[in-house]
Parts: structure tokens; C-alpha cells; sequence
């Protein structure tokens, strides 16, 4: 914890700068900061999951199934609200998301820091809080906690505590769809251990951890066809969500539409300029020879959010767990002079802010 403080100090800094200028923003747009951080849209979802638990029936409803939630989240709101019942609607939610994410900055900056020096870990849990849309990383979602499950199953790998890589990968896959991409990355990693010359270490463990990881997306996807009574019955749902992975044409001609045939809103325009960027930076990232597991990580979450013929907006948001993808960034600009490096990173952390706000009070729609 002491190794990690500046990182963590650093980090909360960047969120409250965002928090601070959203609820400004928000005040002087008439905007309820609780309904917005709390209780709309995905937020609102998983609260009513925690309430009243998961539909029976598939139906014929576009968008109106909640089996497409992962039950981790809602489970652990569930729980803050038995604890805590006096807390107002929404509350257990946003603590936990808080609490995740600065789990997520800690384990994020373990990795860089391991990798890199511990400059490059503060760095980039900076960069992790600067995002475009890293004001989501503070509200009632799932991608704090996540990031968080997905960071220390990374480093768990990194460091050789399989069976630790292998728990957190399969609570990462109870949490969202792209857990798969972590327990690939945990999965994969684990098995070819097995095959490096001797010394070796035992097989038991980095196989016990490769048999773990998918259990928990498993789990819940199978539980989802047992409850429908089909054995497609979780991807039935995706496909009532107009969710279906087609290879990436589905994002391309929505790209092409929007500077083609569209004016796109600024928030269309940086949700295109994240996605491409992200694929920039795999490209970095895999010519930096990072470690397997990172770029197994980062390649399956690119590919299941490319690849997907769902609801565009959103995808700048499926990205943020992906933080092995600003490692390259990290370890440039950690080389850079103190004065830059602050300079910069205060740049980033202001631009996030207005961005943030402009995301949730300009925007008028879901981050």
C-alpha cells in the first residue's frame, strides 16, 4: 500500500477533478448528480436486478431482458443494501464501484510497476483515470470493478499465483461478457508454463488455475440456458439486445456512416477516436513484446468490441479495462522530464473532466 500511495493518491486526484466538474456542470444544467451517478440507465438495471433478482422467460422485448447483466455486481449491491439499508437508492452501487476502482488503480499500477518501475505504475494509473470516459469508473457500473478483477488476475499471472490468477479471472467472468478475454489470457499463459524446459515448476497449480479462470463466465452462461431451457439461451438474449459478433463490419460501416453520410456528435467522434486509437496502440503494444497474458487480454477484449454488431456508443466504455493498452504511453512518458510528465498528465486529467461532463450532460443519452 505504501509502494502504491502516490499512484493511488494520484489517481483519486484525476476522478475527484472529473466528480468536481460534473457536479458543477450538473447544477448549473438543473441535473440530479445522485439520479445520474447512481441510477440511470445501466445503473438502474442492475439495481432492479439486486431487487427483485433475473427474468424467467426470454420474451420478444428489444433491450428489455436483464439475463444480459452478469450477476456479480448486482450481487454485491444486493449485499451493501442488506448492510446498509438506510442508504439511499443507489448508494451501495456507487460504493462499490468507488472502492473497485481504487482496487483497479492499486493492481493496475502493480503491473506497470513490475513491468516498468514504479514511475511507469503511477503513470499509468493516471492514464487509467484520464480516459475519455473514465467518469463511468465512479458511477453505478461494472468497469471498476472489472478492471479491478481483471488487473490482479494479470499480476497474479506475472508473478506465478496461478491459483490466485485463476479465482479473480473467474469472478472477472461473473461480472461481464469480456471476462472470456481474462481467462483466455489466464488460461493460455498457464498451459504453456507447462512446456518450458526444465526447471519447471509443479504442473498442479498453473493447471488447477487454467481449469478456474472460465468457470465463472461458464457458470453463468450456462446457468442463463438451464433458466430459458436452451442450451443458447444467454446468447438468445444478446441477440434481443442486437448483439451479435460479425467479424467487425457492423463497426466499420457504422465508422463510414459517420463521416460519410453523417455529422457526427462530439461524443460519436471520440468514441471512434478511441476504438481506432486502441487498435494503434495493440499494434504498440504487441512491437513493445509485452508480456502474453497482457496481449491476450488486450487482443480478445479488442476483438469481442470491434467484432460485435451491438449498440456503437458504448464501446469506448467496453474498452476501459483494456489498461494494458496504455502501457506503451506510460512508459514513454514516464522517460519524459517531471515537468512535462505533470504537465501533460494535468492536461489529460482536465480534458477527462470536461469530457466526462459532456458524456453524461451533453451527450442527454447513455455513456
Amino acid at each position: 500500500m505504501r509502494h502504491a500511495a502516490p499512484a493511488l493518491a494520484a489517481y483519486t486526484a484525476v476522478r475527484a477533478l472529473g466528480l468536481l466538474v460534473f457536479t458543477v456542470w450538473a447544477h448549473r444544467d438543473r441535473r440530479g448528480v445522485r439520479h445520474l451517478l447512481m441510477e440511470s440507465w445501466d445503473c438502474d438495471w442492475y439495481l432492479k436486478i439486486a431487487q427483485n433478482g433475473y427474468a424467467h422467460e426470454l420474451g420478444t422485448r428489444i433491450d428489455g431482458n436483464n439475463l444480459a447483466f452478469f450477476p456479480l455486481y448486482p450481487l454485491l449491491v444486493r449485499a451493501g443494501d442488506a448492510l446498509a439499508p438506510w442508504l439511499p437508492r443507489g448508494a451501495a452501487g456507487l460504493s462499490v464501484s468507488v472502492a473497485a476502482s481504487l482496487l483497479a488503480a492499486w493492481g493496475i499500477f502493480a503491473v506497470g510497476d513490475r513491468l516498468y518501475g514504479r514511475r511507469a505504475g503511477v503513470v499509468l494509473a493516471v492514464l487509467w483515470g484520464s480516459l475519455p470516459v473514465a467518469l463511468v469508473q465512479w458511477m453505478g457500473y461494472t468497469e471498476s470493478l472489472f478492471t479491478a478483477l481483471c488487473a490482479w488476475s494479470l499480476y497474479a499471472v506475472l508473478s506465478g499465483r496461478w491459483l490466485w490468477a485463476g479465482s479473480l479471472a473467474a469472478l472477472a467472468g461473473l461480472t461481464r461478457p469480456t471476462g472470456v478475454a481474462v481467462a483466455a489470457a489466464v488460461s493460455l499463459t498457464a498451459l504453456l508454463t507447462l512446456r518450458r524446459p526444465r526447471p519447471r515448476p509443479s504442473p498442479a497449480r498453473p493447471l488447477l488455475g487454467a481449469l478456474i479462470a472460465p468457470l465463472g463466465w461458464l457458470s453463468y452462461v450456462g446457468w442463463v440456458g438451464l433458466r430459458l431451457g436452451r442450451w443458447d439461451g444467454y446468447f438468445a438474449v444478446q441477440k434481443l439486445w442486437r448483439n451479435e459478433w460479425d467479424g467487425g463490419v457492423g463497426t466499420l460501416r457504422r465508422m463510414r456512416d459517420l463521416f460519410v453520410t453523417e455529422r457526427p456528435a462530439l461524443f460519436m467522434a471520440m468514441v471512434t477516436v478511441v476504438l481506432l486509437g486502441a487498435v494503434v496502440l495493440f499494434v504498440l503494444s504487441a512491437g513493445d513484446r509485452q508480456p502474453l497474458p497482457l496481449l491476450v487480454f488486450s487482443g480478445l477484449l479488442l476483438v469481442i468490441v470491434l467484432g460485435s454488431s451491438g449498440v456503437y456508443f458504448p464501446r469506448a466504455r467496453f474498452l476501459l479495462p483494456g489498461f494494458p493498452l496504455l502501457l506503451p504511453v506510460a512508459v514513454a512518458l514516464a522517460r519524459a522530464r517531471t515537468h512535462v510528465l505533470v504537465t501533460l498528465l494535468t492536461a489529460a486529467a482536465l480534458m477527462s473532466a470536461v469530457f466526462g461532463g459532456h458524456m453524461l450532460l451533453g451527450w442527454h443519452g447513455p455513456p
